[in-house]
């Protein structure tokens, strides 16, 4: 229980920085070069939900990079699409992509595929490294 709760925290932070990094970055968009990164208190669970994908790394471990980032950011849209729901429903969801072309319901972005890609390979090297 207690490797679970330390890893729900060093997912929590890292999807936090990263979040926080990628909505400064996309802030060039709009030129506005002041890079303000933002985030919610509500993403913090949801990135450190993170912590329960470490027995998927270990059964998938033998896959090649690529599918297992493949399936990795596939179940991370879902968590993205569940908890978007649950916080919609309490009006509450820090996050709304209906200006996007290839949104699911407003609540996922498949664009946004390589990025999820990328940080279920990064979660995986952070989990397993404290393992």
């Amino acid at each position: 229980m207690k490797t679970y709760v330390k890893n729900f925290f060093k997912c929590g932070l890292l999807g936090w920085s990263l979040e926080i990094l990628f909505t400064a970055l996309h802030s060039l968009q709009r030129r506005d070069f002041t890079l303000k990164g933002e985030t919610s208190i509500w993403m913090f669970p949801i990135y450190g939900s993170g912590c329960f994908l470490l027995p998927f790394f270990h059964l998938l471990e033998k896959l090649p990079l690529v599918v297992r980032g493949t399936i990795y950011a596939i179940l991370i849209f879902l968590a993205e699409f569940f908890s978007g729901q649950l916080l919609s429903r309490k009006k509450l969801c820090p996050w709304n992509y209906r200006k996007s072309r290839w949104h699911i319901r407003e609540l996922v972005r498949l664009d946004y595929f390589p990025c999820w890609f990328f940080v279920g390979l990064l979660y995986e090297k952070l989990l397993k490294k404290a393992a």
